[in-house]
């Protein structure tokens, strides 16, 4: 069954590149609404909704929009949902990007843990492949094949070595597992390359209590790793919130090699853009095709 959360909740920090304070509040929303993040302005407000037709940017993060507003460095909080199970739920948020809070997904966890998950009277609908959808960039691949549930084969490969290879293996939709074993896992990124960030007005939120950071041999937080494969980890993380993008849930083996953002969410738009190569379960016509519709726009971008 469709979930949501069982009351108001809220917080507050900062955005990861304006560095500016954000509040964030997640409010119950009803079965088959999905997730919509209401972007306030004064007293103006747009409605995005967190589908892949509404992505206007994938570069270092996840940036939704409509018109002129947007929303960046969405994808931890969305993996939080995707996670847990939370189909629908209302996201007001006064910044231009949700707020950092340590990097990862934990905060997010703990939130919807306080507002409690409230099991609602409507089925859950879930897409399940049916044939396999590849995308490729060179030696970088995302594949989606028939499984009887969700799985996740994640490889990274990076030429540093407090890195280097990393393989990770997830069995089924299990939200205590993502929970102990995914969402604590924090984003990382090179400092040479947060310089460059600083110098260029980004990042101004960024610092090593919500990024881990590499210097051209080892990690330079002092409190080190959270796990020694933690770049792995996060790396799924992401997916976990890109895949969010789908609208529900994904019934499939997802295997992913020096995966990012942008393959991410090229897998999210070929899958709805082949309804040849998946069923809804619980779905019905016009919803697929809404499905489709949102694809066809991710792609005109």
């Amino acid at each position: 069954m469709q979930q949501t959360i069982a009351e108001k909740v809220s917080c507050t920090g900062v955005g990861l590149h304006s560095g500016a304070p954000v509040e964030l509040t997640l409010l119950p929303a009803r079965a088959d609404s999905g997730v919509v993040i209401v972007r306030r302005e004064g007293s103006a407000s747009t409605e995005i909704p967190a589908t892949i037709g509404a992505v206007v940017r994938s570069r270092r993060a996840t940036t939704l929009g409509h018109g002129q507003q947007a929303v960046g460095t969405v994808e931890h909080l969305l993996a939080a949902l995707y996670g847990l199970g939370v189909d629908n739920v209302r996201i007001v948020v006064d910044g231009p990007e949700f707020p950092v809070m340590d990097g990862s997904a934990a905060s997010f966890v703990y939130l919807l843990r306080s507002a409690g998950l409230f099991t609602q009277p409507a089925a859950r609908r879930v897409v399940r492949v049916t044939r396999p959808i590849e995308v490729r960039e060179g030696d970088r691949w995302i594949r989606a094949e028939p499984s009887a549930d969700f799985r996740v084969s994640y490889g990274i490969d990076f030429d540093h070595p407090a890195i280097g290879r990393q393989r990770l293996e997830l069995q089924g939709r299990d939200p205590a597992r993502f929970e102990r074993e995914i969402a604590s896992a924090r984003t990382f990124g090179f400092l040479a390359d947060v310089e460059a960030l600083w110098a260029a007005g980004l990042a101004k939120g960024g610092s090593p209590q919500n990024t881990v950071l590499l210097d051209a041999d080892t990690v330079v937080n002092g409190d080190g790793l959270r796990w020694p494969d933690e770049f792995v980890r996060h790396k799924v993380l992401d997916l976990y919130g890109d895949l969010a993008l789908l609208g529900m849930p994904l019934a499939a083996h997802v295997r992913v090699e020096r995966g990012g953002h942008a393959l991410h969410l090229a897998l999210v738009s070929a899958i709805l853009a082949a309804p040849d190569r998946w069923r809804l379960q619980g779905g019905g016509t016009r919803i697929q095709g809404a499905m489709e519709s949102a694809a066809r726009a991710f792609q005109a971008r």
